[in-house]
């Protein structure tokens, strides 16, 4: 851990469609309920992508963007809360450049940056800040999703037989929301390419699928019979929404479905009469918001990394030369991967 010395590199976006440039600014200190951090490695998320090229959730330029970081506290709020970890500790956090619209002391591509005492986690030693950083944005938007469908905060026993569904299951998102409805006592169905099967068994799916295949829908249908799994709920991290808004409609046959659905939705989905669908996000007012944030991040992710019950997923690339190269992993991550997720260290 280092001491602020006033002065710090990020990587901005100067204007719409950027691209990112590397500029010395000031360091920020801490509001009352803030939390500065020293970061040590970056996750990139598809957000991230629309943010430079797009301008999306953000209002003003100079910008700077980016969700996911792993690193130290190095100065804390004068009103947090007695839980709250204090400077020195390792952290995962969740640096929120999107609700904040691009505001540059709050986004994640710099070597300081201001993050709020509900969205973070201590970090145990057992995880390197790379492996810690690809946890916030994918907890956030799979908790969201899976308490949005009305899976419990409590764990349940495997033997009531109650599952899930977790559509393209090899994104980060798809991947901790496998490992959450698993640690939770649910039978996780899932879905991905052949060659992520295997993988995603390891984060505790009980049963993969290829949601290329054409028959996908019947052979979900004939593994939850022939298991005994009663399935109502799904969460779309990626793939064809239509697919997987029929597939779940027909696994609650006679009853209510809920779907989940992590991108942005799909202005031609036809959602069927027996299924609720929604795109996943946080409460909309404040209270409800901050009870959600501290419960994922100082309850359960939090937990969970201390108990090792969670993995670091998907696979990890790091993509080598700091800041400098947060435009190469943009562009890698815009062109499309597969069970990967991109990180830099700084």
């Amino acid at each position: 851990m280092s001491t602020p010395s006033g002065k710090h590199l990020a990587a901005v976006v100067p204007q719409k469609g950027g691209p990112l440039t590397i500029v010395e600014r000031t360091t920020p200190t801490c509001g009352p309920k803030q939390l500065l951090i020293e970061v040590h490695a970056i996750a990139f998320n598809p957000v991230d992508c629309y943010q430079r090229d797009m301008g999306i959730f953000i209002e003003e330029y100079p910008a700077v963007i980016g969700s996911d970081v792993a690193g130290i506290i190095v100065e804390t709020g004068s009103d947090l809360s007695p839980s709250t970890p204090t400077t020195g500790t390792r952290v995962t956090a969740l640096a929120s450049s999107f609700y904040h619209k691009g505001s540059p002391d709050h986004g994640a591509l710099q070597k300081y940056v201001l993050v709020s005492e509900d969205t973070i986690a201590v970090l145990p030693d057992s995880f390197s800040f790379v492996e810690g950083c690809v946890f916030p944005m994918a907890a956030l938007t799979s908790w969201n999703g899976w308490l949005w469908a009305g899976i419990s905060r409590e764990p349940i026993s495997p033997s009531e037989k109650k599952g899930v569904l977790v559509w393209g299951a090899s994104s980060s998102m798809g991947a901790l929301a496998v490992q959450g409805a698993k640690n939770m006592g649910y039978t996780v169905f899932a879905t991905a390419s052949p060659q992520h099967h295997e993988y995603l068994k390891t984060l505790g799916a009980a049963r993969v699928f290829d949601h290329k295949a054409e028959n996908v829908t019947s052979k979900i249908l004939d593994a939850a019979k022939e298991d005994g799994i009663t399935i109502r709920v799904a969460y779309h991290a990626t793939g064809v929404q239509q697919v997987s808004a029929d597939t779940i409609s027909k696994l609650a046959v006679g009853d209510q479905g809920k779907l989940a659905i992590a991108p942005i939705v799909d202005q031609s989905l036809n959602v069927p009469e027996n299924v609720e669908s929604a795109f996943v996000s946080a409460p909309d007012d404040p209270e409800g918001r901050e009870e959600r944030l501290n419960w994922i991040f100082g309850t359960w992710l939090q937990e969970s990394l201390a108990a090792k019950r969670l993995m670091a997923s998907p696979k990890i690339k790091i993509i080598e030369g700091g800041l400098e190269s947060a435009n190469k992993a943009l562009d890698e991550l815009m062109a499309g991967v597969s069970c990967t997720k991109l990180v830099i260290e700084i």
